[in-house]
């Protein structure tokens, strides 16, 4: 069997980012040649990325891209399963990667991100399968989204973990930065109430009316009630009926309105939203553990 030296170890894992003793595992098993352990890896990393797809991945970032045209923009927003993982800068590079080629390639669907070529060459799927070998959890491409506007587009991201994109027309830079910054901190469903779905309007109303009948009062009164309610609920969610964050005195609608200008639509991301974590019991967990080690 070749000897297998420390600079050997070195240049494999310089070559696939893979930690050193997988490294020297898979030099061993290609008696020392290097072209086929990197292959073992690679075929080890399709492996381990097809095991870690079955757990959980709530943690990870928001990553986002708008072009120097300002016209043309993408969120992103990539999983894994720890908040260690979703600070490591290969991982955030991977995100930031992302969202520049929905740009540049005016993807429609993230699903169809996996076999399109990086800038580094490789296609997105390789890239994400040597991530889950490097770092070893589940990485997961979770939702996307691409604008392209005749208007201006206006980015903010919140560390990596909040991420909003704005579409509006009039204002200036100034002010799409404060929609974006208010859309991360007041987070609206909707521009308006319009917009607000009617089933979720109806189902809001039924619990208010619940709710006023609680107090007694005559029907006039209750529906008068009702009404209150929704006013403030319908202010509560669409962003036009918001205080403004950084002017609570008026309405996010009055800020446009002195502005001359108009949101036509926003995304607003935030990490794991919607992603049922796991959450183990402590004692089952030690008593799993015990029973293993029988």
């Amino acid at each position: 069997m070749a000897e297998i030296t420390a600079s050997m170890v070195k240049e494999l894992r310089e070559l696939t980012g893979v930690g050193m003793m997988e490294c020297k595992k898979a030099l061993s098993e290609a008696n020392g040649d290097m072209k086929a352990a990197e292959d073992l890896l690679r075929i080890r990393s399709g492996a381990k990325a097809n095991k870690a797809a079955g757990r959980v991945a709530a943690e990870g970032v928001i990553s986002g891209y708008v072009a120097t045209d300002g016209k043309r923009g993408a969120l992103v927003e990539i999983n894994c399963e720890t908040d260690f993982v979703a600070k490591n800068e290969d991982f955030i590079r991977f995100a930031a990667d992302l969202a520049q080629l929905i740009v540049d390639e005016n993807v429609s669907d993230t699903a169809l991100l996996a076999d399109m070529a990086l800038a580094s060459g490789e296609t997105v799927e390789v890239a994400r399968k040597a991530l889950v070998m490097k770092l070893g959890e589940n990485i997961s491409i979770r939702r996307g989204i691409n604008y392209v506007t005749e208007d201006h587009l206006a980015m903010y991201l919140h560390g990596s973990r909040i991420g909003v994109m704005v579409d509006y027309s009039g204002g200036d830079d100034t002010l799409g930065k404060d929609l974006a910054m208010h859309i991360a901190a007041s987070k609206p469903v909707c521009v308006s109430k319009e917009q607000v779905p009617a089933d979720s309007l109806e189902h809001e109303r039924q619990i208010f009316a619940a709710q006023a009948a609680e107090s007694g009062k005559p029907a006039n009164i209750i529906e008068k009630m009702v009404e209150g309610r929704i006013t403030k609920y319908l202010a509560e969610v669409t962003l036009l009926g918001q205080p403004f964050v950084k002017d609570p005195d008026q309405t996010v609608e009055k800020l446009l309105q002195t502005k001359s200008a108009q949101v036509k639509g926003f995304t607003l991301y935030v990490v794991g939203e919607g992603i049922e974590k796991k959450s183990d019991d402590f004692a089952a967990e030690v008593m799993a553990q015990v029973n293993q080690s029988k």
